[in-house]
């Protein structure tokens, strides 16, 4: 009985946390806010000014949340998109695309030993509201980003017999 109520409760916790941030105010809400509402980020930066960055993987998104050195919400952002993608360049570091993307799912992480490549993929809904991934290709032994590229689940024919796939997006 004990293990159900300390499982239930758990999901309880979870099933609290805001999925995008919804009701959180820029320039009103405290970094305690976000972390009741959206809970722990799964990664967090704090930068030279005491200003900070926390990363919300949410399956097809991820929420980047700033913080001001006042303590202050600036901003939430969906990253999941290819206007931040476009960010992603030749020799980036995996922190540097870490920063501007969060974490992959462990998962979506293939080791190509022959080619000397990792990649790193996050899933996530595109301009046609079509699930798709995005991949950033990184040299193996130096760590750096080769190149990037995107399909849609269609294309990667993971779509079953209709052969388009739909998904939604988070207000």
């Amino acid at each position: 009985m004990r293990l159900f109520i300390t499982i239930l409760s758990a999901f309880l916790l979870v099933a609290c946390a805001s999925y995008s941030g919804r009701g959180l105010k820029p320039d009103e809400s405290q970094l305690e806010d976000v972390l009741r509402i959206m809970g722990n980020p799964a990664m967090r930066w704090q930068d030279s000014d005491g200003s900070q960055q926390l990363a919300y993987p949410r399956g097809i998104h991820t929420f980047m949340v700033h913080i001001g050195s006042d303590g202050k919400m600036q901003h939430i952002e969906n990253v999941m998109g290819m206007k931040t993608f476009a960010r992603i360049r030749p020799d980036m570091t995996k922190s540097q695309v870490l920063r501007i993307l969060g974490p992959s799912e462990p998962s979506a992480t293939a080791n190509f030993k022959a080619r000397d490549e990792l990649v790193w993929e996050w899933r996530y809904c595109d301009e046609w509201n079509e699930p798709a991934r995005f991949d950033v290709l990184f040299d193996g032994s130096k760590e750096v980003v080769r190149s990037t590229m995107s399909l849609t689940e269609s294309q990667m024919g993971l779509c079953g017999g209709e052969g388009r796939c739909i998904c939604a997006h988070a207000k």
